[in-house]
């Protein structure tokens, strides 16, 4: 009998950024379970299937309902926006896994809001970046507030995943002032929010424009490097090309 777990990243929400073993991977599960928000993003495309959602912050027992589901017969996709091994599902699946030996487990890349968002603002991401959460949910404050202390001194240019909540008002705008403890006013930032969804929009602006900027948990926020440009409405990184200038 097959038992067959598959954790697919779903990519950035819109269909044409799904990768083609992701979508092969949907087309061929009998179930897909994942995030309200996410099953309402690929049901139209899959309409077919058996669907099992959950709420946000209920993250433990989506896994291990798509363990269980799959360890009772037949093929179950787990799904994650983005890519399912950065923030999403693939740590806790592989590590709960463990207590189901017959259940076979793979894990299905998809293309991570830092990528989608940096091809609509241009060239970000050109040269060494880092990614960092400001959500404190399950890491501390303080240990988010050294990340962003270390990326700035190293030049990095960042990428912020979950800015801001309902419940996590002002964060992003503290971000910027850690950063700015080492950057400059004007360092190029940018912004996107619901990245390959309706309602997209992006906008380029400096770090102390961002501090003021509206964010919330559909937002990816850039802030470049010492050497980031803005060229019209896009932000551009240098590699270190001589044509570069």
């Amino acid at each position: 009998m097959t038992k067959e777990l598959k954790i697919v990243g779903i990519g950035p929400g819109s269909y044409e950024d799904m990768t083609i073993r992701a979508t092969r991977a949907l087309t061929e599960c009998d179930c897909i379970i994942g995030y309200t928000v996410y099953c309402d993003l690929v049901q139209p495309h899959f309409p077919d299937k058996e669907y099992i959602s959950t709420p946000m912050m209920t993250e433990e027992k989506r896994v291990r309902m798509a363990i269980e589901k799959a360890n009772e017969g037949g093929k179950v996709a787990l799904i994650c926006s983005g890519d399912a091994g950065v923030y999403g599902m693939a740590g806790l699946a592989v590590s709960m896994a463990l207590e189901f030996s017959d259940v076979s487990l793979e894990v299905i890349p998809g293309v991570t809001a830092a990528l989608s968002g940096a091809a609509l603002l241009g060239a970000p991401l050109i040269h060494d970046f880092c990614l960092i959460s400001l959500s404190d949910r399950l890491t501390p404050m303080e240990l988010i507030e050294k990340r962003l202390r270390s990326a700035a001194q190293a030049d990095m240019v960042i990428v912020l995943y979950n800015p801001e909540s309902k419940s996590r008002s002002g964060y992003l705008s503290h971000a910027c002032d850690i950063l700015l403890e080492t950057v400059a006013h004007d360092r190029i930032c940018g912004i996107v929010k619901n990245i390959g969804r309706d309602g997209e929009v992006k906008k380029v602006m400096t770090i102390s424009e961002l501090k003021s900027a509206d964010a919330d948990m559909f937002s990816t926020v850039f802030i470049g490097n010492s050497t980031t440009k803005k060229i019209e409405d896009l932000m551009v990184t240098s590699r270190g090309y001589k044509s570069e200038g």
